[in-house]
């Protein structure tokens, strides 16, 4: 008996594994699940699926039975990879026998996509090779390393690379989802599921990941003066000339001094101090955004606007709309 029942419908499989993420297979369910047609139609069939039918062991004290086997992916139109706690094991730079033969019968171009550290298992499989690829900031740098043939961006929210798509952590696949059904019917489409979910209806897939970045710290400390005094007086406009003062050096050693130990220019981690600290005042205050750019040192709403949208791919105003579910003014 056919796996999928409706042949004129859209076929999504969900591959899950054990230590699967609940709430990851939920989001497929809840949203592909809302999508309607004009006539109020379901647009998409999904079907959950594990390499051996039975008990799925889940990341919680869930166990979740599921009795759909690796055949499902032979008639998928798309194939979900969730995450699983297997991503976090030695071994998970290659592919088990299993799993290796399941992803195999994938028919050639059926879109694959992976949330969260899923993306590990594309990678070991090889689809992200020579490709961008996304996966949790906590993760990034260990899915790098194991496969340097991926180009990982550990900032960005989701990428779409056509038939081969990843996303960051648990929420962003919200926004993956989200996307592939607005590029499957389009933005109202998108929108209605949206707006039945109560999320966001779109974030684009190159928004930064929120995560805070401290600077590390240098290995040497023959410029850790002028950055701690900078930090304090991150209002003020600060020169060169100035923060080379503050280490009794010239402008031309303290550049260079500057870059050897932190990784960048001063001018350049200046901005981004200052962006950090617009972060805290947005999230913590209710201080206004053109008192947000002062504080921070950008001196004008437009600056604070523009270097916060180069650095994280959102206003002000939508940033701290984010973390603190307030209704902000359009304008910031």
């Amino acid at each position: 008996m056919a796996e999928f029942m409706h042949p004129h419908r859209h076929h999504v499989a969900i591959l899950v594994r054990h230590g699967m993420l609940v709430m990851e297979l939920g989001i497929v369910h809840r949203l592909f699940g809302q999508a309607r047609s004009a006539a109020g139609e379901p647009l998409y069939e999904v079907v959950t699926c594990t390499l051996e039918p039975g008990p799925v062991r889940t990341d919680s004290d869930v166990t979740i039975p599921v009795d759909r086997g690796p055949e499902v992916l032979a008639e998928a139109d798309t194939v979900i990879v969730p995450a699983s706690r297997a991503e976090y094991e030695p071994m998970a730079r290659v592919l088990t026998p299993p799993l290796k033969a399941a992803l195999e019968t994938i028919p050639p171009g059926a879109r694959i996509a992976s949330i969260c550290t899923g993306a590990f298992v594309l990678a070991a499989a090889g689809l992200l090779d020579g490709r961008p690829a996304t996966t949790h900031w906590r993760s990034a740098e260990e899915l790098q390393d194991r496969f340097p043939e991926v180009d990982v961006d550990p900032c960005v929210l989701y990428t779409d690379d056509g038939d081969v798509l990843t996303s960051a952590g648990v929420a962003a696949g919200i926004d993956l989802v989200l996307h592939m059904i607005r590029r499957d019917h389009g933005a109202a489409v998108a929108n209605e599921v949206a707006r039945g979910t109560v999320v966001s209806p779109h974030r684009e897939g190159g928004q930064s990941q929120f995560v805070r970045r401290p600077v590390p710290e240098p290995r040497t400390s023959s410029t850790k003066v002028a950055r701690a005094w900078a930090l304090e007086n991150l209002h003020r406009p600060l020169t060169l000339r100035e923060l080379a003062a503050r280490e009794t050096m010239s402008t031309r050693t303290f550049t260079r001094r500057f870059r050897e130990e932190v990784g960048i220019s001063a001018l350049q981690w200046l901005t981004q101090q200052r962006v950090e600290r617009a972060r805290q005042l947005l999230e913590e205050t209710d201080l206004p955004v053109d008192r947000v750019a002062t504080e921070a040192g950008f001196g004008t709403a437009a600056s604070l606007r523009q270097h916060f949208q180069a650095a994280l791919g959102v206003s002000p105003s939508a940033y701290r709309s984010t973390f603190r579910g307030e209704l902000v003014a359009q304008s910031g």
